[in-house]
């Protein structure tokens, strides 16, 4: 009888956690796709463009679950998004036939990109880490990586105030990269 309690308690834990990584993955979604990014970070408006927007946003998310030590509620919300972005492909018309292949490599970029923006240990560190990444290199896009980098640290911030346990995710206030810099 204590062996199906046990069970049945890590089987509602587990449905928590799911619901809560389904709530987190909801807002991420929503402020990744926010215009302003596309409009006043210059970030393209293309799936590779909101794929990098959505892994920013996951990497400052899963910085803080690992810092509250929730190592299950992150693993979680990390399938929750690789499950979305697996439903996103095929939404494009991706089929069946090199999904695996399509989705390795999304797992290359995004733990990759998660690896260089933890490496950052400054605001320079990672626009410069944004630069290459979510901008390609592109020289014209310095200040738009600097603006976001700066954007990251405001929502680093606000991220400590929320409850990440309980699926609330409050990024703060996005302004362009000139408001950014306090311009």
């Amino acid at each position: 009888m204590l062996e199906g309690r046990a069970m049945l308690k890590a089987f509602r834990e587990r449905s928590r956690r799911n619901r809560i990584a389904g709530r987190m993955c909801d807002i991420l979604s929503a402020r990744a796709r926010e215009p302003v990014f596309f409009r006043d970070f210059g970030v393209p408006d293309t799936f590779d463009g909101r794929f990098d927007l959505l892994v920013l946003h996951a990497w400052l998310a899963l910085e803080r679950l690992q810092a509250e030590g929730e190592r299950e509620l992150a693993q979680s919300f990390v399938d929750a998004l690789f499950v979305r972005l697996d439903d996103a492909l095929r939404e494009q018309g991706a089929g069946d036939i090199g999904m695996s292949r399509r989705m390795k490599k999304m797992a290359g970029a995004f733990y990759g990109r998660l690896e260089a923006y933890s490496a950052a240990g400054d605001e320079t560190a990672l626009a410069a880490a944004l630069a290459r990444n979510l901008y390609r290199g592109a020289p014209a896009r310095v200040e738009h990586a600097a603006g976001l980098a700066k954007y990251a640290s405001g929502a680093r911030v606000r991220l400590l105030q929320c409850r990440l346990n309980d699926g609330r995710l409050d990024f703060g206030p996005v302004g362009g990269p000139a408001e950014a810099h306090g311009r």
